[in-house]
């Protein structure tokens, strides 16, 4: 036996159970309004800390599931225009507190903290 397992056998006896708790009720919040299928984006914008976050279309479409829409990929429009802001699209990441401004040539998008 080494020395790991001695430790490790012996803290699995001394752990305490973990406790039985209920979920707590998910609290709604502006996740409820970005469309479910761009929630993940939304939730990797809102989390991350730095002021500035940067993705590739690649890194987005491996958050989301999916491949970004054509639009999206030729469109500069699509991230930056006011009709963006109305759309539902546009919601992961300004109820997220970010804008967008694209680089459709890189294939990147810089999503910067709002004040």
């Amino acid at each position: 036996m080494t020395l790991f397992e001695w430790v490790a056998g012996r803290w699995r006896k001394a752990a305490p159970e973990p406790e039985s708790r209920p979920a707590a009720p998910p609290t709604p919040g502006l996740k409820a309004h970005v469309p479910a299928e761009y929630a993940p984006l939304y939730t990797y914008l809102h989390d991350r800390y730095a002021s500035t976050v940067v993705l590739t279309f690649a890194q987005m479409e491996s958050l989301l599931g999916f491949a970004l829409p054509g639009a999206a990929r030729t469109e500069r429009n699509w991230w930056t225009d006011t009709a963006a802001r109305t759309a539902r699209h546009a919601d992961a990441w300004t109820l997220a507190h970010r804008t967008a401004m694209p680089n459709l040539p890189a294939r990147t998008v810089v999503f910067e903290r709002q004040p």
